[in-house]
């Protein structure tokens, strides 16, 4: 057995002993069936509680797979309404775009009437002294900034967005329904079917499969996290784990939340919903629209300015040549 798979079956028993109510979050994709099934075979007398939060805009297939989970393992999983479903977050606080981080400063810039002008930070802090990180990050002044998307800031300025951009939807429809699990079923551990292999922002920043409880959030626990592709390939191999169809039909490799922008293959997630599941198509264009729209006339800024850039490089180095003749 791999060194991670191994961990993870000696592991996860003293934890789920170890605490009272242990609340595990099913989102129906390849990592949490992993999960699921981890669980059930060393949950022995611990009080598992299985939840799975509905955004408002979750694939078909998703939601066919619950129920085969359900009897598969004899478990009830508690399906939780989205506190604020993804439609209404995004009509009222904005849509996501490019990332969690940059949508949140591009929102605080938003909500200070910001004009998408180009001065020092110095100066631009005199006319929004309330906008200090935002205007960090559009200054370049952080590690995550503007500047880590080519050709972002100037972009922006040329094309200001004229709609509301923000990473609510995530706050509205996942955090908070995550908080309000927590709270019905009084639970002081929390299991999550997160890799470190599958990167995003919280994966990269989590170093540890584990993390203490503290005034702020109860433990959580990432029974998979050093899992890499080939172990979790050897798992459903020795365990016959079956996924959803969004895996075995549709050919997708992961599923997140249904074609967000935050994705950089949305465009290939969106080709595949719409020719499986078209009212899920039709309701991403009618809820991210203007995000992909902003993001495909992006990137062909980005790609026009590389060109131009490189046609330039060429001339300097044309122009050099012929000086040294």
């Amino acid at each position: 057995m791999l060194e991670a798979i191994n961990k993870a079956e000696l592991v996860c028993p003293t934890k789920l002993d170890t605490y009272g109510t242990v609340l595990v979050s099913i989102s129906g994709g390849s990592d949490s069936d992993i999960l699921l099934d981890l669980v059930e075979r060393h949950k022995g007398s611990a009080n598992v509680k299985y939840a799975w939060f509905d955004t408002g805009l979750e694939y078909d297939a998703t939601k066919r797979h619950l129920p085969y989970l359900e009897e598969r393992y004899g478990v009830k999983i508690e399906r939780f309404p989205a506190v604020v479903p993804i439609p209404i977050s995004c009509k009222t606080r904005g849509v996501p775009f490019l990332s969690k981080d940059d949508s949140q400063k591009i929102y605080r810039l938003q909500s200070h009437g910001f004009k998408w002008e180009d001065k020092p930070y110095e100066e631009l802090l005199k006319e929004y002294p309330k906008c200090k990180s935002a205007l960090k990050w559009w200054c370049g002044d952080r590690r995550k900034s503007v500047t880590n998307h080519a050709y972002l800031k100037e972009f922006m300025i040329k094309n200001p967005p004229d709609f509301l951009i923000s990473d609510y939807c995530c706050t509205g429809a996942k955090k908070r329904t995550y908080k309000r699990a927590i709270k019905k079923y009084n639970a002081t551990l929390n299991l999550t079917g997160m890799r470190q292999a599958e990167g995003g922002v919280r994966a990269t920043t989590i170093k540890s499969c584990f993390r203490p409880a503290t005034d702020n959030h109860i433990a959580e626990y990432h029974p998979l996290f050093f899992f890499t592709n080939k172990d979790k390939q050897e798992y459903e191999r020795e365990h016959n784990i079956v996924h959803s169809d969004c895996y075995t039909v549709y050919g997708m490799n992961r599923t997140g939340c249904a074609a967000c922008p935050f994705g950089s293959r949305f465009e290939d997630e969106l080709a595949i919903i719409e020719k499986h599941e078209p009212k899920l198509y039709k309701a991403a264009n009618a809820i991210f629209g203007k995000s992909y729209e902003y993001m495909r006339k992006y990137r062909e800024f980005k790609a026009q300015m590389k060109k131009n850039r490189k046609k330039c490089i060429g001339q300097i180095n044309l122009f050099d040549k012929k000086m040294e003749m």
